[in-house]
């Protein structure tokens, strides 16, 4: 129905369409699980067009008949029929720069806001009765509607069964394929790079990750949510259906289109029922070089010096879903020879490399980071990448496999790359052993990138240039560029992501500076003073070069101190 039916209701007074005393009056009518407004219209004191020009006028929109407009059948068939149910909207004309969208709520701001990164071109709404739209939907698109879809048209819910109970091969386990099916599908054309689908009081969320930022999708009713889960998890073929009570992890290979997708599925009970990520892995971005990344042209000499070398560790750091594993693999990728052996261990393996011998810990069966290394260096491996450093003995195996002629990748969480040597320190490494077999520390973060297809010259607001720390001479020879937003970025302004990095460069003298337990901020104001580039320095750089915004750059990197 609508989002928010008592403030409706409020407006039909204020407009005179309802008197206080029929709203009263229709109280003696409501069924049982009806509101206000459903009992009025159902009785014929008011009507849909009555709520729609009211909500048009109180949310600066056009009202549109659609019995009278008439709808281009080409235009419609722009956007997929399972979104025009999800939001009871429907494309009905198209300007040759900007789509006319009918939609039943215009004081829903979360579905108008979804429907910007969903629709293919920029839209200006317009507000329609929602039995109007759902007719045009059923008649514009016969025959294509999945069976969920035609009944949510049709005004009634998908009747489902819980994941325990036992599963025909009827219409209600079809529409549960091609629901999860169209989700999936959605989430690939929207780029989204994980899906969230989160149980909620009275609804099931669903959420897609979209360049680093969470964009509310869509909502499904309650009932739907066991079998949702339970079709998920026969995706993944390991997960169990009768298990509630506990987290579980599962992958799922998908097809969509021509592209191959590995999906990384995780379940997690919560209050109101079990809750899904489903984080897609893309195995195109494996082809990626470090330019692809966002190094320039300096940082990537300066990091590909590292990766020709014979011997020591290289780290990347982060926080979690900055980019250290794709890095690493680009890394990997770069260096990939066949004289070269590589051996990797990971929690999980998350892409599969040709040509890479890949371990994946299994710490259940004993297989844990430390027993993988110690097997691997037996293996007589050139190149070693472990997916992270956690403890102590994992750290020891990296280093003397350093020390013994063997070239290391691995991570660690810190936010910055000095900070590393102290998150060394605390496993209980000794800083001697750090200055000799560490060679760099890399932090790094992702921001999103503008749009190339419509970012537009433009100026910093006052408030950018005072936090960026940005002077006039820099302006003066910048080439700054803001976010507009087209059809290929889904009208945001921004499309991909691009890595701001710090190099830390382990050499002789930044060797002695470790060695002199200099603490974690002295090293840090040392490092920039031998020429360390700090994140929010390199971010500043891309923002002048028109490759990021101000905006970005402040949000992810902290301000330097000096």
């Amino acid at each position: 129905m609508y989002s928010n039916e008592a403030f409706i209701v409020d407006l039909l007074q204020e407009n005179g369409i309802l008197s206080g005393a029929t709203i009263s009056a229709a109280s003696q009518h409501r069924r049982n699980n009806e509101s206000t407004l459903e009992t009025l219209l159902r009785i014929g004191q008011v009507q849909e067009m009555d709520i729609t020009n009211t909500l048009a006028v109180a949310s600066n929109m056009d009202a549109v008949d659609l019995n009278q407009y008439p709808i281009d059948p080409a235009v419609v068939k722009a956007v997929s029929p399972s979104v025009c149910v999800r939001y009871t909207m429907l494309p009905i004309s198209f300007d040759g720069h900007q789509l006319r969208v009918a939609v039943s709520d215009p004081m829903n701001m979360e579905t108008l806001d979804s429907l910007q990164h969903v629709l293919p071109y920029p839209a200006e709404f317009v507000c329609a009765p929602p039995a109007q739209i759902r007719k045009c939907i059923a008649d514009l698109f016969a025959g294509q509607l999945s069976p969920e879809d035609a009944a949510r048209i049709g005004g009634t819910a998908v009747t489902t069964k819980g994941s325990d109970e036992a599963k025909g091969g009827g219409n209600e386990e079809s529409a549960m394929v091609n629901l999860v099916n169209q989700i999936l599908s959605d989430a690939f054309q929207a780029r989204a790079s994980d899906i969230h689908i989160e149980p909620l009081e009275k609804e099931v969320r669903l959420r897609y990750r979209i360049d680093g930022a969470l964009h509310h999708i869509a909502s499904h009713p309650r009932k739907l949510l066991a079998s949702i889960v339970s079709r998920i998890k026969i995706m993944t073929g390991s997960m169990s259906i009768a298990e509630k009570r506990i987290p579980q992890d599962g992958r799922i290979q998908a097809k969509i289109g021509k592209k191959e997708l590995d999906l990384r599925v995780s379940t997690v009970p919560t209050s109101h029922g079990e809750s899904i990520v489903m984080r897609i892995l893309d195995k195109s971005s494996l082809v990626l070089g470090l330019p692809q990344l966002g190094f320039m042209a300096d940082d990537n000499e300066t990091f590909s010096r590292h990766l020709r070398l014979p011997d020591g560790i290289v780290l990347v750091t982060g926080p979690t879903g900055s980019g250290k594993t794709t890095t690493l693999y680009a890394c990997l990728n770069e260096i990939n020879k066949p004289d070269k052996k590589i051996i990797t261990v990971e929690d999980p393996v998350e892409y599969q490399l040709s040509g890479i011998n890949q371990v994946g810990v299994k710490a259940d069966i004993g297989m844990t980071f430390h027993s993988a290394l110690r097997a691997i260096l037996r293996q007589a491996p050139n190149i070693i990448m472990i997916g992270e450093i956690r403890d102590l003995e994992t750290a020891t195996i990296a280093i003397n496999a350093s020390l013994t002629g063997h070239l290391v990748f691995s991570t660690l969480h810190t936010n910055d790359a000095p900070s590393a040597v102290a998150r060394l320190e605390d496993m209980g490494v000794k800083r001697f052993l750090i200055s000799s077999a560490v060679r760099a520390i890399m932090a790094q973060r992702l921001v999103r990138g503008l749009c190339k297809e419509c970012k537009r010259p433009g100026e910093l607001s006052d408030l950018e240039i005072r936090r960026l720390g940005l002077d006039a001479g820099q302006l003066q020879t910048a080439n700054v560029m803001v976010p507009h937003g087209c059809r290929e970025c889904r009208n945001t302004g921004f499309r991909g992501r691009i890595g701001l990095f710090e190099i830390f460069n382990i050499d002789d003298e930044v060797a002695r500076l470790i060695n002199a337990d200099l603490t974690t901020p002295q090293l840090r104001k040392r490092a920039r003073e031998l020429g360390m580039r700090t994140l929010r320095e390199d971010g500043i750089r891309k923002v002048l070069a028109g490759i990021t915004s101000g905006s970005e750059v402040i949000r992810v990197t902290m301000q330097d101190n000096n």
